[in-house]
């Protein structure tokens, strides 16, 4: 199988398994015991090394059990905690986003979501328009996980610094292969995946600025800093470093590299059929494209190109199954239509040009072979 779908996931980095194998069969105590030296340490080691890939205070990562939770513990938190009760956020973000956005509307908390423009991103006056006297957090996700466009974050964070207002950004999609740098880009909270960037899956963190109020959502032991009780899944945790490390290491020449094999797979595309390609052309994570197929079904070619075993999506993964245009490419103002022949081809570490190559060979056929 040809993995053209890396923005919904990654396979584990071989060092990384590797990493994981002993704190599965041997170093198996529970890192708060007094005699879980080993475990306790590979914990701490874990935390900085994902403090490193936002260029964060050890202190100040929060270990979860994936993305969702981060973003949930986010925004939830900070309502919770406080005293406030107007949150804004944009059209395009995650579902975890979304979802804790209705949930906190209907429990009383007055949202306010922001559209995109065309181009899919959002413009930083209209969040400095939406901001008022009670908002206490505003959410913008770094990169979105359908385009791969990414936002202006340090001009929102310029914004919500004048306002005095939490800045929360889900990162997930762009933590792990572009630069994420919390100070630079005025961030008070950050969630990460560690699946997105080729560590295991059911393993995130929250980023959390010292100083926020913030409450907890899960209550117990009182681990990570009393923010995240449960016993910590040791041997994710160190995949998820490993994978930080990794991801750190290569980040230049995979975003080359990724850069030139998706823009050579669209230009190519673009030659050779009516397809029209969604989002920023610049301001996008290397190796993402969204094509549009006039007339097409995109779930038909996602499934025709599986039958030629490549995997690629119509977007969110959480989503992709419905029969639904993209909730994102119409907040974009994509015609429906349009939109329901929307593909997501998204490249990582593992392709090559041999990949794309063979990729784009069969994306003519089944064009041919799909009817309209």
């Amino acid at each position: 199988m040809i993995h053209m779908d890396h923005a919904a996931t990654t396979y584990p980095h071989e060092d990384v398994i590797e990493a994981m194998q002993p704190y599965l069969e041997t170093h198996t105590f529970n890192p708060s015991a007094s005699y879980a030296s080993e475990e306790a340490a590979a914990v701490a080691n874990a935390r900085e090394s994902v403090a490193d890939l936002l260029g964060a205070d050890p202190g100040h990562i929060v270990f979860t059990g994936g993305g969702s939770e981060a973003d949930n513990l986010a925004i939830k938190g900070v309502v919770d905690a406080v005293d406030g009760d107007h949150v804004v956020t944009t059209t395009i973000e995650h579902s975890a986003v979304i979802e804790t956005a209705d949930w906190l509307e209907n429990h009383g908390v007055s949202v306010t979501r922001v559209s995109p423009g065309p181009d899919g991103r959002v413009d930083p006056d209209d969040i400095e328009d939406a901001i008022r006297l009670d908002t206490v957090i505003v959410s913008v996700m770094h990169a979105n996980n359908e385009t791969g466009v990414i936002q202006p974050l340090e001009a929102i964070g310029q914004i919500t610094d004048e306002y005095d207002v939490y800045f929360h950004s889900d990162t997930v999609q762009s933590a792990g292969k572009i630069p994420v740098d919390v100070d630079d880009l005025g961030l008070d909270l950050a969630s990460l995946s560690a699946h997105k960037f080729y560590g295991p899956n059911g393993v995130g963190a929250l980023y959390v600025r010292d100083g926020v109020d913030i409450e907890s959502l899960i209550h117990g032991g009182g681990q990570e800093h009393g923010l995240r009780s449960g016993t910590e899944n040791v041997a994710g945790l160190v995949g998820m470093g490993k994978a930080a490390d990794l991801a750190r290491a290569d980040m230049d020449e995979r975003h080359s590299r990724l850069s030139r094999l998706r823009d050579e797979f669209v230009a190519t595309v673009r030659e050779t059929t009516d397809a029209e390609m969604i989002g920023h052309p610049e301001h996008r994570l290397p190796g993402y494209a969204i094509l549009c197929f006039p007339g097409q079904s995109g779930a038909q070619l996602i499934d025709a190109l599986a039958d030629h075993d490549i995997a690629v999506s119509g977007g969110s993964a959480c989503h992709s199954g419905g029969p639904s245009p993209s909730r994102v490419l119409i907040e974009m103002g994509v015609d429906p239509d349009l939109a329901m022949g929307a593909v997501r081809f998204s490249m990582g570490r593992e392709t090559t040009d041999e990949d794309v190559a063979y990729v784009t060979e069969k994306l003519q056929e089944v064009l041919h072979e799909v009817p309209a």
